[in-house]
């Protein structure tokens, strides 16, 4: 007997689960009414989340919740059925399996429990049950997303390879441009002061510009432009872009450009700004699908600044109103959301909005979009005045020859630009070394004396600019470098000058002078 009890009491302080014995006794709501618990291992803690048990009744222990434990044992005591069941301890918030039987003879009013805690286990299976009866609208949800965000990354990709090749092909068209244009001003400077040929050169040089500021837009569009924002005449831009806008809606669009008298400058990205009225220009054609009436009005902003950044010189309003088919509420509360689009698939891709609206934004103003069905829209673009001086860059740049001449080792893959870029040194009176690559502009550079400075191309096939300046600076050398790009100068992150092609005498003999 004494080793029976031995392993007993072994058995019950060691075990994992929790195990305790109740005793029934008569309460005030009745027989069997009320419970005592008379033994209790040390797991019950563990598992029950009540301490020193052994002596508390239950209706005191947990009044809440009493009658329904009281319940379920006063079955199995009376039965003497065990049972197996699972039940949540309100009191501390734990889920427990438990198995209790009665314990004989039936006269001692007793019933064992033995239980553990599967709080972790329940609160799984609880999950699993809302999402299995959730499954169906979350499948379609996720489907729905997944389509969603297919569509946008493949209007991204869309983006990025026009992009790509919008980039390349400014590029070659900068690379095109800059033999002509130096061609072009050499002439100019030669036999600009003859009638006819003057004429002709100063046509012809016009076009060019034209050419390079289209080159520009481009390379604005294809993110590969730096982003300066300068003063910009609003007249001069709008009644600029007057014959662009009118093409790029079609002659069943009326355009007409109202800007009012003595309006200020405005802060901003001219590129970005003239991509932003395009595309607004273009947004308003196509909700005129049957002609119609485009207006672009420039005004000082008259309306409320309070949602807008401090400027102490105050705002510009450029409006662009179509006569269309216009939009309603839903339609309209989420125009500007990136890839919302009312237009058929493939015929937009939804960022037209959204880019404007970012773009207002990082400059310091708003865009603001108001319409209703049937009565057309009108896009504002809200921009920061400015009271610095606009620059007029203007066609007529003025070279002045540097009388000391100097050798310049001129480095270029391409035949034509090296060969124009070699006539403007030269009509500034210096002497050229010409190189087809980095390689052979390393062995000149190492075997001629007297170079006053490198004047380098930065996308060549074999070693790029970059890399051509990297392998003249570690030879020591700190012969001063020059480097001409057809993409935006500042767009490449090298401590050296840099010029854009194409460029006109004038600007070449300025970079030098900065050398």
């Amino acid at each position: 007997m004494h080793e029976s009890e031995t392993r007993y009491h072994t058995l019950f302080d060691t075990m994992d689960e929790g195990f305790c014995v109740i005793r029934f006794l008569d309460g005030a709501d009745g027989p069997l009414s009320d419970y005592v618990h008379v033994e209790a291992n040390p797991a019950y803690e563990r598992h029950a989340g009540i301490p020193n048990v052994v002596g508390q009744k239950v209706r005191e222990m947990v009044p809440d919740e009493a009658a329904s434990w009281v319940a379920t044992y006063r079955e199995v005591l009376l039965t003497g059925v065990p049972i197996r069941f699972q039940q949540e301890l309100v009191a501390t918030g734990r889920h427990l399996e438990l198995s209790a039987f009665r314990i004989e003879p039936p006269s001692r009013r007793e019933v064992a429990v033995l239980f553990q805690d599967v709080t972790e286990r329940a609160i799984a299976e609880n999950q699993l049950r809302v999402l299995n009866a959730t499954l169906e609208r979350r499948v379609d949800e996720a489907v729905a997303q997944r389509e969603s965000a297919t569509v946008q990354l493949r209007e991204a990709q869309k983006l990025e390879t026009l992009g790509q090749l919008t980039g390349g092909l400014a590029h070659d068209m900068n690379n095109l441009l800059a033999p002509i244009i130096s061609a072009l001003d050499l002439l100019q400077r030669r036999h600009g002061k003859e009638d006819r040929s003057g004429r002709a050169l100063d046509r012809a040089l016009q076009s060019a510009e034209r050419a390079k500021t289209l080159v520009s837009r481009m390379l604005g569009f294809a993110r590969k432009q730096a982003l300066v924002t300068t003063a910009v005449d609003v007249h001069d831009l709008l009644h600029g872009m007057a014959d662009l806008i009118a093409s790029s809606v079609g002659s069943t669009v009326g355009v007409s450009i109202e800007v009012s008298d003595g309006l200020p400058a405005i802060l901003v990205d001219a590129n970005q700004l003239e991509l932003a009225i395009l595309n607004l220009c273009i947004n308003a054609k196509d909700a005129m699908t049957g002609g119609g009436q485009l207006k672009i009005v420039a005004t000082k902003f008259a309306g409320s600044a309070t949602r807008l950044p401090s400027n102490d010189q105050g705002f510009v309003s450029i409006a662009i109103i179509d006569t269309g088919i216009g939009m309603d509420a839903e339609t309209l509360a989420k125009a500007i959301e990136p890839f919302f689009s009312t237009k058929e698939v493939g015929k937009g891709t939804g960022l037209g909005l959204s880019m404007v609206h970012g773009f207002a934004a990082q400059t310091g103003g708003a865009f603001n979009l108001t319409s209703s069905a049937g009565q057309g829209t009108t896009a504002e673009l809200i921009l920061p005045a400015t009271s610095k001086q606009i620059e007029n860059a203007g066609n007529e740049m003025e070279s002045h020859l540097n009388a000391q001449s100097s050798l310049f080792l001129l480095v270029d893959d391409e035949p034509l630009v090296r060969m124009g870029t070699a006539d403007m040194l030269e009509e500034l009176g210096h002497e050229v070394l010409e190189a087809n690559s980095g390689a052979e502009a390393l062995t000149l550079l190492a075997s001629r004396t007297g170079i006053k400075a490198v004047i380098t191309d930065y996308t060549m096939p074999g070693m790029t600019g970059a890399e051509l300046i990297q392998r003249i600076r570690e030879s020591g050398s700190q012969v001063p470098i020059l480097l001409v790009t057809g993409y935006a100068a500042r767009d490449i992150d090298l401590d050296v000058p840099q010029l854009t092609k194409p460029f006109r005498l004038a600007e070449l003999e300025q970079a030098l002078e900065a050398l």
